[in-house]
């Protein structure tokens, strides 16, 4: 005769109250965990089980990275993770590191920015191959002032080929291919509720911009499209009634384009912003708000989840990656900045407008070199006004060939590219002296990604104060190592240290006195 066991019951936990004890009980976030007065009834500590004999105050639940952001993005894009790798300009963002996202459950987005339509095309066709039974990966749309034609038809190209996610960045104003690519397949659900077939995350950096994307797309834009034969009147008319974007993603103070904003500012500025518009057109959906820029540390992350973001973009620290299209070279130097080692200089697509952005100035003078030729541009209608010292130093110190040698390379470039860019520099001497100086800007990024070695003090590197965060925290470890420093594990690195982060500062609000290496969190392997 058998008899069934009586259930045992867990064994008491002895609580801690040490200071290297609770670090490291707060350290176990995937335990719950009990807040313990000691026998005085002062002294606060930690248990992870039953408690028999001091009173316990309360209790936290497990914690898990994957819960750090809101549950409608990871339920909206397919992934476990509220973590997304940004789009990096001329396929730096590679297609291995979109790959291996999407791999890992979470999303990248392959950088299209400044490559040639060919480029983009062969790209879009490989991810599409490769990844075609998921719809947690996408391409980079960049607003292209100077080249709408090349926009437009990169829109008609991702929405051809399926690009299950488009990231909108660097816009300014809405252009027919970014509504395009946000009203495209839109239908009515078996709910009644508007369904989208391509998802759109629209990266925004100033108020204006935000609430263009937040709202629905303008009636004089969709007209067009319908006209054109583009759109369909169904999807321009469901087009009216949501907001262009459900994702829109507040980017501060960051490596490349950027207004150098803190996230602390904007975001909850953009969150009143997305609440005010949602009340205003009844959306049925909510739209969710992330957080890029200055996100190299698992505290810069940890803080803007506890901003509100709903996800995470992290982009310029994933530069060292080992899937990132950077050199060795360029990879190294990045390696060694520090918070302070940026500075601004002028954009190459947006050069005539004097936007700028923020680059490397540790090891390249690139930002110097490049501002010269900005100085020179506004100071002169044409390349014959400048003053012969000035061309000759420009010649010798800068571009290393004379101007003439230079508009014979861009003549070429833009002849394969946009020809009606040469018939402009023609009739516009000023456009022809913008042409030459892009040159430069554009070769050197060029020169960053091959790692063309007599060129090196021209790299042009994208960066901000996030990379120089990233390397003091990464010093020493796992994560030092260049073999180690995957895309993905950059990424789970900076969640599991987020989680670990934020479990400190739920039991410092509760009065626990955690040392100060609660807050610290060392990278290692993780699976």
């Amino acid at each position: 005769m058998s008899v069934l066991s009586a259930p045992v019951a867990p064994a008491a936990s002895s609580p801690v109250f040490s200071p290297e004890e609770i670090a490291a009980r707060a350290r176990r976030i995937r335990e719950p965990v009990h807040i313990v007065s000691g026998p005085n009834g002062r002294e606060l500590g930690l248990a992870a089980g039953p408690v028999s004999n001091n009173p316990v105050l309360g209790t936290l639940p497990p914690l898990y990275p994957e819960w750090l952001g809101g549950r409608t993005f990871c339920e909206a894009h397919g992934v476990r993770f509220p973590y997304v790798a940004g789009e990096m300009a001329n396929g730096i963002a590679t297609t291995r590191m979109v790959s291996a996202m999407a791999r890992a459950e979470m999303l990248g987005f392959f950088g299209a920015g400044g490559l040639a339509y060919a480029d983009v095309e062969r790209a879009v066709h490989a991810l599409a191959g490769e990844l075609r039974s998921r719809s947690n990966w996408g391409v980079n749309l960049i607003h292209s002032p100077a080249e709408p034609a090349l926009e437009f038809r990169v829109a008609e190209l991702l929405l051809r080929c399926g690009v299950p996610r488009i990231s909108a960045s660097a816009f300014m104003e809405l252009t027919p291919a970014v509504v395009l690519c946000s009203a495209r397949g839109l239908r009515r659900g078996a709910d009644g509720g508007i369904v989208r077939r391509t998802r759109m995350l629209a990266k925004v950096s100033r108020p204006e911009v935000a609430e263009r994307f937040l709202s629905p797309a303008p009636a004089a834009l969709l007209d067009r499209l319908v006209v054109q034969g583009k759109l369909t009147p169904q999807e321009a008319g469901l087009a009216a009634l949501v907001p262009v974007a459900e994702d829109i993603t507040v980017e501060a103070d960051s490596g490349g384009h950027t207004d150098n904003r803190p996230l602390s500012a904007l975001l909850p500025r953009i969150a009143l912003l997305r609440d005010a518009l949602c009340r205003r057109f009844g959306y049925r959906r909510p739209v969710r708000i992330g957080a890029a820029g200055g996100l190299g540390t698992p505290a810069a992350v940890a803080a803007a989840f506890a901003l509100g973001a709903s996800y995470v973009v992290v982009g310029s620290v994933n530069q060292t990656a080992t899937e990132a299209g950077l050199s060795e070279e360029a990879k190294a130097m990045l390696c060694e900045a520090d918070v302070a080692d940026v500075a601004m200089a002028p954009a190459a697509d947006m050069f005539e407008l004097g936007v700028t952005l923020q680059v490397l100035s540790r090891g390249t003078m690139f930002a110097q070199r490049a501002g010269r030729l900005h100085a020179a541009y506004r100071a002169h209608g044409s390349l014959e006004e400048i003053p012969p010292t000035v061309r000759v130093a420009i010649e010798r110190d800068v571009l290393r060939a004379s101007f003439d040698e230079v508009w014979q390379h861009t003549r070429a470039f833009w002849e394969r590219r946009d020809p009606s860019e040469i018939t402009r520099a023609k009739a516009d001497p000023k456009h022809r002296m913008a042409l030459v100086f892009r040159w430069y800007l554009g070769s050197s990024s060029r020169w960053a990604i091959t790692g063309e070695a007599a060129r090196r003090t021209d790299y042009q590197i994208w960066c901000g104060p996030a990379t120089g965060a990233f390397n003091r925290w990464v010093a020493g470890t796992f994560l030092a190592e260049p073999a180690n420093r995957s895309v993905v594990q950059i990424a789970l690195n900076l969640l599991e240290g987020a989680a670990v982060l934020t479990r400190a500062h739920q039991l410092r609000t509760y009065g626990v006195p955690l040392p100060s290496e609660a807050f610290a969190y060392t990278p290692r392997g993780l699976a």
